[in-house]
């Protein structure tokens, strides 16, 4: 008897067993998907698609999107009327969800100094200009600027090596302090290296491709054979003088010439090199801190050729147009810069 109630028993447990094994899993806590989700939302003062300055900040956002699958970015274009600027980042801040906005440009400093102390558990980054900090209640943004001067001058030794007539041009966008650090850097290399003449015009807006064509076709009429762009979307006319002319332009912030090889190889064969504003490193640098939690809120930050925030662009285009020497003074040249032995003027104290 006892021997089949031992059997009966292990029947019994064995069934219960398989039904446990078989049944369904009991639900886990609730895991709440957002909880490592990073929001970022890029505010561009303009649109995208300048192939230089805005499309640069967006291809280094995009870099951070791909390495880091937690970040989530959205980007606001709030258009080239400056006059819709400031509500498009009071609206941002108040009305979307983010953890961090991004923007950029001069125009933008004084906006993000009112709106980023009403924001205390919110971060913003600036970048190519710095916000007040003696303003105080802005310790939850950080500022990136870049040596611009520094890899302008690098752009100004190369015409200085490569000019035949001894004249060069420079279009800029408006005639402001970011600006003119670009064109001293540029001016000092192209004199110190053989250049007469500096032409510098000023288009007086970022989003004019027929008035840049009009200032650099006038400074090449008058003997210059490389004008540099210092002009945004602006610029985009420059290139198209230098294919008509059949000469030679210097493109800025992004390396231009393999942009604009997509669309149009024969205008990227008149880009020999472009003066870059690295701000798509930048931008994945501080968003890479960021996650690390090591960004230096409440600070700015300069960036020159040492940090690898300027540079010169070496391409297939660079590689064939400029001869062996040229390439070698311009290594030296680089090289005395990030040593120290060469001072490069600035516009900013």
């Amino acid at each position: 008897m006892k021997q089949k109630l031992l059997v009966l028993f292990s029947f019994v447990l064995l069934v219960s067993m398989v039904l446990v094994a078989c049944a369904p899993a009991a639900p886990a806590d609730p895991v709440d998907e957002d909880e490592d989700v990073i929001r970022v939302v890029h505010l561009v003062n303009g649109v995208l698609g300048d192939k230089s300055f805005f499309d640069s900040a967006d291809r280094g956002l995009r870099w951070v999107v791909d390495d880091f699958p937690q970040v989530q970015v959205n980007t606001i274009e709030a258009g080239i009327d400056p006059a819709r600027w400031q509500a498009a980042l009071e609206d941002a801040a108040a009305n979307e969800e983010y953890d961090v906005m991004i923007l950029g440009t001069f125009q933008m400093s004084e906006f993000l100094e009112r709106v980023a102390p009403q924001y205390p558990d919110k971060y913003f980054i600036i970048y190519d200009v710095s916000v007040d900090y003696d303003l105080g209640n802005l310790d939850n943004v950080y500022s990136v600027l870049y040596k611009q001067n520094e890899g302008s001058y690098l752009a100004g030794v190369y015409v200085g090596l490569m000019s035949e007539t001894g004249v060069v041009g420079v279009v800029g966008g408006q005639d402001i302090p970011v600006i003119n650090d670009f064109i001293v850097g540029y001016e000092q290399g192209a004199r110190e290296h053989g250049v007469e003449s500096v032409i510098v015009q000023y288009a007086g807006g970022w989003n004019d491709p027929a008035r840049g064509k009009e200032l650099a076709l006038a400074m090449y009429q008058q003997g210059a054979d490389f004008v540099f762009q210092v002009a945004g979307g602006t610029g985009v006319g420059v290139f198209q003088a230098a294919q008509e002319m059949d000469t030679f332009a210097i493109g800025v912030d992004s390396d231009q010439a393999v942009i604009i090889a997509e669309t149009d190889p024969d205008q990227a064969e008149h880009i020999p090199t472009s003066m870059l504003k690295n701000v798509d490193n930048s931008l994945y640098r501080a968003m890479s801190m960021f996650i690390e939690g090591t960004l230096p809120f409440g600070e700015a930050e300069f960036l020159g050729v040492a940090e690898g925030g300027v540079g010169l662009a070496r391409n297939e285009y660079y590689e064939r147009i400029t001869p062996d020497e040229v390439k070698e003074t311009i290594e030296q040249v680089e090289q005395d810069l990030l040593d120290g032995n060469i001072v490069v003027d600035t516009v900013f104290n």
